[in-house]
């Protein structure tokens, strides 16, 4: 069992007024993680002992504040077999999926340890008596609250953004990942001064209390309906706010591609880490000419998938975060069988312990389905089957987010056309996941605002200001 301590002004054990929450093993319903819930009064306090560190870390110089992310990095690098861990037992994640994403974690950390200190303002050409320039500065206290389903990784590439641009930070993980949260706030805090970093945990109360406060800038990953609630609340404050939120991410599934492969394609998208990434393949859209085949295909991935609890190293399929989630994803796919889609693989709710729930195809499925309109974030690959390239590109234009899209087509032109017309952050074309490390995109629609990651967040973090020195008397220094 882990037993969760807060971290508020250099002070571990602060606070905790509340109560505490429990979460249990998703792969068997046991209790694993104990955590306070912090109260907005401890908010408050410790937004107020991180104004009182800000000033100070924000004059660090850049290569000693690059230097000790790298420190950071070397934290997490020792603690990374216990992160991975903590995942796998709150979250459910296949362990080696799990040490993925701290991997991906301490990879973050360095690349922005290396690239901070090279960022820099402009020199602007005006009077010749005069000096104007434009500088970036730290935005001062920023409130990070991050997501459950990649916990290390996300969080260590908002956080080291914030932290190396020489903001002082709050992060609340979820209320479903506590001790990684925590674990891996123990590692971060070895590195820095004391005071720099604080650590609030608790559930949504918690939550909207630390959108709601006097903070300088809010960065949220999760879904879109907590986003909208965050930027209404951080609107009273005037903070800043930078959201990568929800997605139902599409596929489409030209005429020309070989439709088992396609398939592969389609069944790592839908089930890797049972559907729940931001980027998963939330809806299919299948010319009709390979249709047939592709769905058998898929149908075929699906039932070769090994279900298990994430600690079991054959597992490929681990369970969902809770039942509650579970109830969710099932109650989408029942919808849609009931309204004439048709279930070809999963879709039933196991018995016993645990909140597992099988790889599901469905297919027959209309546009106006909520299992293709809205987010599901399970294992569940839904199938619209359209009659052209064109239709497919409408169809998955035709959506109130826009965070990625994923085109299989042999023809260059269609490539040309997906990347262009679609209005989402990120095109891949004959791939569902990969793409050079430093790539940025902006989410659209219900999907969130700002940059989520590459060099472009460090410059989320940061405000420019704009400067003109004037000698005394317009005269020359």
């Amino acid at each position: 069992m882990y037993t969760v301590t807060q971290l508020i002004g250099g002070v571990w054990g602060a606070g905790g007024e509340a109560g505490e929450l429990v979460v249990h093993d998703p792969a068997d319903g046991r209790p694993v993680t104990k955590a306070p819930i912090a109260t907005a009064d401890e908010v408050d306090k410790a937004v107020a002992a991180a104004r009182g560190t800000a000033s100070e870390w924000a004059a660090t110089a850049p290569a000693e504040r690059a230097a000790t992310l790298h420190r950071i990095a070397d934290a997490v690098t020792e603690a990374a077999d216990d992160l991975a861990q903590a995942t796998t037992a709150e979250m459910g994640k296949p362990l080696a999926d799990a040490r993925g994403g701290v991997e991906a974690g301490i990879a973050t950390l360095r690349q922005y340890a290396e690239l901070a200190p090279a960022r820099g303002g402009r020199t602007l050409h005006g009077d010749p008596a005069a000096l104007d320039f434009m500088t970036p500065q730290p935005r001062g206290v920023v409130a990070a609250i991050t997501p459950w389903n990649d916990p290390v990784a996300v969080a260590c590439g908002l956080l080291g953004a914030a932290l190396v641009t020489g903001n002082v930070v709050l992060h609340k993980p979820s209320e479903r990942t506590p001790a990684t949260g925590w674990l891996l706030a123990r590692a971060f805090d070895s590195a820095l001064p004391a005071g720099v970093l604080s650590l609030l945990s608790g559930d949504s109360t918690t939550g909207a209390a630390l959108a709601a406060a006097e903070v300088d800038m809010v960065a949220h990953v999760g879904s879109s309906a907590t986003g909208r609630a965050i930027a209404t609340a951080a609107a009273g404050s005037g903070a800043k706010v930078l959201l990568e939120n929800g997605g139902s991410d599409p596929l489409i599934v030209d005429a020309d591609v070989d439709p088992v492969w396609a398939a592969g394609q389609a069944a790592l998208g839908a089930f890797a880490n049972a559907g729940q990434i931001c980027v998963a393949v939330e809806r299919i859209y299948a010319h009709r000419d390979v249709a047939e085949d592709f769905v058998d295909a898929l149908v075929e991935h699906a039932a070769a998938l090994r279900v298990g609890p994430g600690r079991d190293p054959d597992t490929q399929l681990g369970p969902l975060v809770d039942r509650r989630h579970r109830d969710q994803v099932h109650g989408q796919v029942v919808a849609a069988v009931a309204d004439g889609a048709r279930l070809r693989i999963g879709g039933t709710v196991p018995e016993g312990p645990g909140a597992f729930y099988p790889a599901t195809v469905v297919d027959g499925c209309r546009h106006d389905l909520v299992l293709i309109r809205e987010e599901t974030f399970g294992p569940v690959a839904a199938v619209v089957v359209v009659d052209s390239f064109s239709e497919a590109l409408r169809c998955a234009a035709d959506s109130p987010y826009g965070l990625a899209a994923t085109v299989l087509t042999g023809s260059m032109s269609h490539a040309q056309r997906a990347w262009r017309e679609l209005p989402v952050g990120t095109v891949k074309v004959n791939a569902v996941f990969g793409g050079a490390p430093a790539g940025a995109a902006h989410p659209r629609r219900s999907s969130g605002q700002g940059f989520g990651y590459g060099p472009e967040l460090l410059d989320e973090f940061t405000a420019t200001k704009a400067v003109h020195i004037q000698a005394p008397g317009g005269g020359h220094w």
